[in-house]
């Protein structure tokens, strides 16, 4: 139930994101997300009843949709023209290596300690992540390139045609 939970608060959370035009820079609205997604893993910590649980990982979702998406554009702005396929994969692939090392991390967590130990370690993966992005605000302050949609003209090394957002970074 609780990764159900979690999938739905990502459902709603990724639909209300994606609905809107936001104001603002990409990388301010992602410390706030991420920091956001940090602290809804602090109620489940409290281990309460199943329903409560399984509210508290629908919140928790809630916010795991939107900082996937503003990851991507802040990728997009910042990765220097030709490499934005490669700067997608290298974010993925840091996507794939943060939920092996929490699993790693959270099982033993389980075993050791309790249930409530897993959550903390979800949340405290939120706030490493929340720590990376506020120590690279100077480099994340200014995009490498403009912030103009990338023209099919402009291939990669492996002369795929470069993708770029057609919302304009808006997302």
């Amino acid at each position: 139930w609780l990764m159900a939970a979690l999938g739905l608060g990502a459902l709603i959370g990724g639909l209300a994101y994606g609905a809107r035009q936001w104001a603002g820079a990409p990388e301010k609205r992602l410390r706030v997300i991420v920091g956001l997604l940090a602290l809804g893993y602090l109620p489940l910590t409290l281990t309460p009843s199943v329903p409560l649980m399984t509210a508290f990982a629908a919140l928790a979702g809630v916010f795991l949709a939107p900082a996937i998406a503003c990851s991507f554009i802040v990728v997009d702005r910042h990765a220097p023209r030709g490499t934005v396929t490669e700067a997608f994969s290298w974010l993925v692939t840091t996507f794939g290596v943060g939920a092996a090392a929490g699993t790693a991390v959270a099982g033993p967590a389980v075993e050791l300690g309790s249930t409530a130990w897993s959550f903390a370690v979800a949340g405290a993966g939120g706030v490493a992540a929340l720590v990376v992005l506020l120590a690279t605000g100077k480099v994340l302050a200014a995009p490498v390139r403009t912030a103009a949609v990338v023209t099919g003209s402009e291939n990669d090394r492996n002369g795929a045609v470069e993708p770029g957002f057609s919302s304009g970074h808006k997302a």
